[in-house]
């Protein structure tokens, strides 16, 4: 009697699991989840263009931003995954040589020996962990009238590139537009 009880329990529980189970069939199931490359689309085309005035009378025009093809776009993602795409591309930057990249966050300004290094500050989810990317504008600006306030919100759009100083690798978007 025990030996068909646990026969019997052991069909049932294999019928509620195959039941329950998702056969493939060959076919792709369609469903109304978004994916990643759908939700940067939608928002790619929900853009609106507008120009921007920042210090110094100088307009930004960002409806150039708008109109650019971004490969990874950081502004129409949440805080995590941002902050992940970001340190990936710190971790693995020769993955993302050639990309054009869309940003936005705070602008900052580091002084060097040589020249200015401008950057594009990112804050995490809890604005604990800040990283940012540096980039290079696409047209020559004289520092500080042609461009934003330090701690100002911008998107930059550019292309990802390494150099190197010294033996250092560093990562920059460069041809940057800015608003």
């Amino acid at each position: 009697m025990k030996k068909i009880i646990s026969v019997l329990s052991a069909a049932v529980i294999i019928f509620m699991l195959c039941a329950c189970n998702d056969i493939d069939t060959g076919r792709t199931k369609k469903n109304n989840t978004k994916t990643v490359d759908d939700i940067l689309n939608e928002a790619a085309g929900d853009d609106k263009g507008a120009s921007v005035a920042l210090s110094g009378g100088i307009d930004f025009v960002a409806d150039k931003l708008n109109k650019e093809n971004c490969d990874i776009d950081l502004t129409s993602m949440n805080s995590t995954m941002v902050y992940s795409e970001v340190n990936n591309m710190m971790v693995n930057p020769d993955d993302y040589v050639g990309k054009t990249i869309k940003m936005r966050g705070q602008f900052s300004v580091f002084g060097g020996d040589k020249r200015n290094y401008y950057a594009c500050i990112i804050a995490d989810a809890t604005a604990c962990c800040s990283q940012g990317i540096e980039f290079i504008s696409k047209k020559e600006r004289k520092y500080p009238e042609e461009y934003p306030e330090i701690g100002n919100e911008i998107t930059v759009v550019g292309e990802f590139e390494t150099y190197f100083e010294g033996d250092r690798k560093y990562c920059q978007l460069k041809n940057a537009l800015i608003s």
